[in-house]
């Protein structure tokens, strides 16, 4: 199954990249209060009678926060302080999740679905635009929401989610990123959902602290719902490399943790191809496919100087390791 609706191919103009090292001197000020209760305003959205959840919190330019699976909008707790400082960020629960609408059927979940929720929610707030920011799942959004309504995207950071044709490349040519994704095939499977629990999907939850909140948000998901995005959206075998994608038109910020054992960092490798703007691209070797929670320092100050470089029309190619 496709990532993508079909998509007429443009013309690949392959930017100069700049690759350079440099060390991190920054030192996290302060500890922000992340109890989900302190973070922002909770609301809702619409989306056609799809209700979508959101935490909003500070003043400024709208930055529009997506999550992956398994998870929901706390996993930015670490960043949402700081953005919030110069920005209005507003990190929503995707459908399916915790308190946003839990609609049934494969097809409430495509990705044209999910793009749409962000557009409402961009809309919801009264404005034309934003930047978006997503991990994983939310990635994959963000790349596709990008890539089918540049006007409306500002800016945009991937975390941990090669863009989709990379992804398709790897997985129709590289044997290890087809033995990494043996997770999304068992996904795909009509039963799959009768497998999990909301204990068994925190295993990745290092915060011992923050478990008890995850279990509360997972109990109050839809299981089918959560492997409704692999049932719609994951390619399946044979695997095929998709080219068809239109040029995101905004500057890009990638950050990838490294130890990240089902998105391979073989398939950062060719994003420029698909980019019109610059890319910064940062590299986190210690950490893994839950990057902004493995390396929430790490991960914060290079969103904040990286927002604060496009809003001044600084911004330049490049890519980091840290």
């Amino acid at each position: 199954m496709s990532l993508f609706p079909p998509y007429r191919v443009m013309p690949m103009n392959t930017p100069n990249l700049i690759f350079f090292a440099f060390t991190f001197l920054g030192v996290f000020a302060g500890t922000a209060n992340t109890r989900a209760n302190d973070l922002g305003e909770h609301g809702f959205a619409d989306n056609d009678g799809v209700r979508i959840h959101y935490v909003t919190a500070g003043e400024g330019p709208l930055v529009v926060m997506l999550h992956g699976f398994p998870d929901y909008w706390y996993t930015w707790r670490k960043q949402m302080p700081e953005i919030a400082k110069n920005h209005q960020v507003v990190a929503i629960d995707l459908r399916g999740f915790n308190k946003s609408d839990k609609p049934e059927g494969v097809d409430n979940y495509a990705l044209p679905e999910l793009v749409g929720d962000v557009e409402a929610v961009i809309k919801h707030f009264g404005q034309t635009g934003a930047t978006v920011i997503g991990h994983d799942w939310g990635g994959m959004i963000a790349w596709s929401f990008a890539m089918q309504h540049p006007e409306m995207t500002e800016r945009l950071v991937v975390l941990n989610l090669p863009h989709p044709a990379c992804l398709t490349r790897e997985l129709a040519n590289n044997p290890a990123q087809q033995n990494a994704s043996a997770y999304a095939r068992g996904f795909q499977q009509a039963d799959a959902a009768s497998k999990l629990t909301a204990e068994g999907l925190t295993f990745w939850v290092k915060d011992a602290e923050a478990r008890g909140n995850y279990i509360e948000a997972f109990e109050r998901s839809s299981f089918d719902g959560m492997l409704n995005y692999y049932k719609a959206n994951y390619p399946r075998e044979p695997y095929k490399q998709q080219t068809d994608f239109p040029k995101v038109k905004c500057p890009v910020l990638m950050i990838h943790g490294l130890r990240d054992t089902a998105l391979l960092a073989d398939g950062l490798s060719g994003t420029w191809n698909y980019l019109e703007k610059p890319l910064t691209l940062v590299t986190v070797p210690n950490a893994d496919h839950f990057v902004q929670q493995d390396a929430p320092e790490v991960v914060t100050q290079t969103i904040v100087r990286w927002l604060q470089s496009t809003l001044l029309g600084q911004e330049s190619p490049r890519c980091v390791r840290h």
